[in-house]
């Protein structure tokens, strides 16, 4: 079956592109135009992928983003910023989003995005581990991370990150061993996308973010999982 992917932009020029470009690499396509209706689709429809335009009217993309978070779904979604929207990037990111596009982009850019994140997505765990470290269970199998039995929601690209130090634990990782494990080497990323996801994972991992006990960076090195 076709891959689904929900485009959520107002602009009818870039939604039509949007629109065009996926299709013709055999991706079934639903666009909206507005944030309200894309909170609901999200909440009542299984999509492979969401392209979420942040200024939107009846509800702003940030706000579909947390939405759709706080309520469980783990669809991967990629924000489209414009030129200058660092702030909402990041935001956006430590919302759950799984990565961003600036407009504008060009049409390998989006592309190579789209796939990189639905790979990430689809991934095959495999028969499935099972990691502990402190009161957290990870279950690589299960695609389930819990507290003392109570779930901690990730999105994909949070639970891959982490799987990838679980089963580099003890070893310092560099940031473009991270964008290559976790991204793709194919990924047109900045740095700021890892420290920015590390940075919600301890949020929801250490029981203080600001003194990490698992997730520990080392200055001019990377990051070391020492769970």
């Amino acid at each position: 079956m076709k891959e689904r992917i929900l485009v959520v932009e107002d602009e009818p020029t870039i939604a039509t592109g949007l629109r065009d470009d996926l299709e013709l690499e055999g991706f079934a396509v639903e666009v909206v135009d507005d944030g309200t209706a894309a909170l609901s689709r999200i909440l009542e429809e299984k999509f492979d992928l969401v392209l979420l335009d942040l200024m939107l009217p009846g509800m702003d993309g940030l706000t579909v983003c947390r939405e759709a978070r706080s309520k469980g779904r783990r669809t991967p979604i990629i924000i489209l910023t414009a030129k200058g929207q660092e702030v909402d990037k990041v935001v956006g990111l430590e919302l759950g989003a799984d990565d961003y596009i600036t407009k504008p982009f060009s049409r390998r850019e989006l592309l190579a995005r789209v796939k990189a994140v639905l790979r990430r997505g689809r991934e095959d765990p495999g028969p499935g581990k099972v990691y502990g470290f402190a009161d957290i269970t990870v279950d690589t199998g299960r695609f389930e991370v819990t507290r003392r039995g109570e779930k901690i929601e990730l999105t994909a690209t949070e639970f891959k990150l982490l799987q990838v130090f679980l089963e580099h634990r003890g070893r310092v990782m560099s940031i473009d061993e991270l964008l290559r494990e976790v991204w793709g080497r194919d990924a047109i990323l900045t740095d700021r996308v890892v420290y920015t996801h590390i940075n919600h994972l301890r949020n929801k991992l250490e029981e203080n973010p600001q003194e990490p006990r698992f997730l520990v960076g080392v200055r001019g090195v990377g990051y070391r999982f020492d769970g």
